[in-house]
């Protein structure tokens, strides 16, 4: 039975968000994060290898959860679901983004900046929603304030996050997890180096939730 959003979120404190250009480098990417612990991985549908990885990374390594990012028109979500994606992310939501995702085989989390979008998202029937971009829509003050009005609401947060802040968005009641790119460093990416991306992972999941 496929995973819910809650059930996905609750995997792994930090889910990398992956953006290739080439799909060589996926796979072992991706099994260099699921050793190290994270096994959430949101493959950015920004550039034109993010559908190719997905699928590669679905039949090479079934362990992973392999979600489809960065989904910004509804013909995004159909492509998707043909690559294998376990559930979605949007930078964003438009009433054409929302009736996509209630076709959709897969969960989403819809991404919302600000207390508008929030109760809108949440009357569309969304309570796992993407803070984004975090840093620049409030940070930790705009969670806490968010906590207080929206208790039924959990956050994934995307957006400036890295290991230096990610502790305290994860000290947070409403913050189900955090994601960034700060586990795949392009250093580490170009040198092919797998047991830094790995070692990287593994201080990832260690970071504690509330």
């Amino acid at each position: 039975m496929p995973l819910n959003i809650r059930e996905i979120v609750a995997v792994a404190p930090v889910i990398p968000e992956l953006t290739f250009t080439e799909i060589a480098s996926a796979l072992p990417v991706a099994r260099a994060l699921c050793a190290g612990g994270l096994r959430v991985l949101e493959i950015s549908m920004r550039t034109a290898a993010g559908l190719a990885c997905i699928e590669a990374i679905r039949k090479g390594l079934p362990e992973a959860i392999v979600g489809a990012g960065d989904l910004s028109r509804a013909v995004d979500f159909a492509a998707a679901d043909r690559a294998g994606a376990q559930f979605g992310a949007t930078p964003g939501l438009t009433p054409e983004l929302a009736a996509a995702s209630r076709g959709a085989r897969f969960p989403v989390i819809p991404g919302v900046m600000t207390p508008t979008e929030v109760i809108s998202a949440r009357n569309s029937g969304f309570t796992v929603l993407k803070l984004y971009p975090a840093e620049q829509a409030g940070g930790v003050g705009i969670l806490r304030a968010f906590g207080a009005v929206f208790p039924d609401v959990l956050f994934s947060v995307s957006g400036g996050i890295a290991d230096t802040n990610a502790a305290e968005y994860l000290s947070l009641a409403n913050v189900a997890c955090v994601a960034g790119s700060w586990v795949v460093p392009l250093s580490l990416l170009t040198q092919a180096d797998w047991p830094g991306i790995e070692a990287l992972a593994r201080a990832a999941q260690s970071l504690a939730r509330s």
